[in-house]
């Protein structure tokens, strides 16, 4: 008895000081836990609020936490404010956990957006990517249901089927193993476009099908992590064109290059012109399209898209000498071009480039269209115009991180996306209600209730955007920092922008529903005149068989 009385002691002594190691570095880890309330492996600390609300799920209340420290104030006061401020209809007990979740993210996001350089930062990507998780299971009861829906068979097949030691690309192995935490369409349709550099709420879900195309329909941290820090780049690059890289384009005020090709020397862009070609480099602006012959000192040729000249941009074939072989080009023409001017992009394999360069130049060939439309002025002008750039950026975005060049993506683009959907017009005037609603003189108190109604007045938020970036359209309005921000969006509602989209997008379904039955009536009316023709076929050939056999039994 004494010698397990012995042995109990000195098992206790170790266990007393494992703990005490245990502590020890659980210590020496949490002093180097960020700001963002997550551990040093990148997994929502459990202890992220010292009062966790009960209704949330564990993610949702380490989120909430670190809103409340982006914000200053507490996560009771939080709550206070929105059991009391809210109409009753977002606080209904099957949506009040995620409608307070939208409510704190929607404001600790926009507090955010105000510092420099946040795409760069590690810890604003891995919140933003968290929100979304946790719009997704924001309450304890979704959290018990997410569990109980992962059943153990379920992740054996997989570790028997879906896991191998070749993998087609470190994305993707990282994508198998990071697969439970992935988001899905709603949640990023929802969270993403509150921040307008990373998503517009027109082709969020267009984006959202870019980003998982591979991945079966569910975003993984990697591949959004990826496309954000390319963002980043873009937004960089942008910026630094204003310099040097275009001192022979003479832009104007407020005129912003928006992407460049053919200074490779290896690739450049061809002008036709009748049988004559030059090369060159091509630049588009949000206001023209400019040609810099290579080589030469002279002046690039500028073509303006902002004039109503009856400008037509359209895919086209050329070749040497006039000749129309190579599908690779675009044409341009107008009233006052003498003659049609064709862009090729050489390129060894498809028409990728030549795509992509199609559908931004007709983005903002449209985008000048709409502003002609309804008359647009000043900020209401600067705003739609930094929307369509943003857009364009987000292409850029996608087409340079992943390497996607088919054209299914120029539906990222607002206006292109606009002009191919049945019920596009409906979005277009929806959009055009919008932008008239938007003003720099915003109440300085409409701020704390942006969320709880829609606003009458809305901020220009894409332009003040850009000039957070240090690209700056001209306005002919003072905008200052003090500005009071105020986004279309309210908790726990549909905008009515958002509802006239899907209304669109339902009409385009069912637009390729009816489609898909007319072919398919086709198909099989081919079919079956075909067995018409097989059975007749094969009638005609016995009898002409039988007509011999009789005629060789005559002789």
């Amino acid at each position: 008895m004494e010698e397990d009385g012995g042995g109990g002691a000195k098992v206790g002594v170790l266990e007393n000081f494992m703990r005490t190691q245990q502590s020890s570095l659980k210590s020496l880890f949490q002093r180097k836990k960020s700001s963002s309330g997550r551990d040093g492996d990148g997994s929502p600390s459990p202890i992220a609020s010292p009062k966790p609300i009960p209704q949330l799920s564990l993610l949702a209340n380490s989120v909430v936490s670190r809103c409340s420290k982006i914000l200053n104030i507490p996560t009771e006061d939080l709550q206070h404010h929105f059991d009391v401020e809210l109409p009753e209809s977002v606080k209904q007990l099957l949506t009040y956990a995620r409608n307070f979740l939208e409510f704190c993210s929607f404001q600790a996001l926009h507090q955010v957006m105000k510092k420099p350089d946040y795409l760069s930062d590690q810890e604003f990507r891995q919140l933003l990517f968290d929100m979304m998780l946790a719009w997704e299971t924001p309450s304890v009861t979704s959290e018990h249901e997410n569990k109980d829906a992962a059943s153990p068979s379920k992740q054996d097949s997989e570790d028997e089927d879906g896991w191998s030691l070749f993998y087609s690309s470190p994305t993707n192995m990282a994508m198998q193993v990071d697969e439970k935490k992935s988001v899905g369409q709603e949640a990023f349709a929802r969270i993403a476009p509150v921040c307008p550099a990373i998503a517009d709420a027109i082709t969020v879900h267009n984006l959202f099908d870019a980003l998982t195309s591979s991945s079966g329909h569910r975003l993984h941290f990697i591949v959004y992590d990826k496309y954000i820090r390319t963002l980043d780049k873009i937004f960089k690059a942008a910026k630094s064109t204003l310099g040097p890289s275009a001192a022979n384009l003479q832009l104007a005020k407020g005129e912003i290059v928006l992407d460049m090709d053919g200074a490779n020397p290896v690739l450049p862009v061809l002008k036709h012109v009748g049988i004559s070609a030059w090369p060159g480099k091509l630049t588009l602006t949000n206001y023209a399209l400019y040609f810099d012959s290579m080589g030469g000192g002279e002046k690039a040729m500028r073509y303006d898209l902002t004039e109503d000249t009856k400008q037509v941009i359209k895919p086209e074939l050329t070749g040497p000498l006039g000749a129309r072989i190579f599908d690779k080009a675009i044409m341009y023409k107008s009233t006052i071009v003498p003659e049609p001017v064709y862009f090729e992009f050489t390129e060894f394999k498809g028409n990728a480039r030549r795509d992509y360069w199609l559908g931004i130049c007709l983005e903002i060939l449209r985008v000048q269209w709409f502003i002609r439309r309804y008359n647009f002025k000043g900020v209401q002008r600067s705003e739609i115009l930094a929307r369509a750039i943003l857009g364009i950026f987000r292409y850029r975005a996608i087409r340079e991180a992943f390497q996607v060049f088919s054209s299914q993506y120029k539906t990222l683009l607002i206006f292109n996306l606009a002009e191919s959907l049945p019920g596009g017009d409906m979005v277009l005037e929806a959009l055009s209600s919008r932008v008239s609603r938007i003003t720099t003189d915003v109440p300085s108190d409409v701020g704390s209730v942006q969320y709880m109604k829609w606003p009458s007045k809305l901020s220009p938020v894409s332009l003040k955007l850009l000039e957070h970036f240090g690209l700056n359209l001209e306005t002919g309005t003072n905008m200052g920092e003090e500005m009071t921000i105020v986004g279309d969006f309210c908790v726990g509602e549909t905008s009515p922008l958002e509802i006239a989209l899907k209304q669109s997008i339902l009409d385009t379904d069912r637009a390729e529903a009816a489609q898909a039955t007319v072919e398919q009536v086709k198909v099989e009316g081919i079919d079956t005149n075909l067995a018409v023709m097989k059975v007749s076929s094969y009638s005609l050939i016995l009898l002409h068989l039988f007509s011999f056999s009789l005629l060789y039994s005559y002789y």
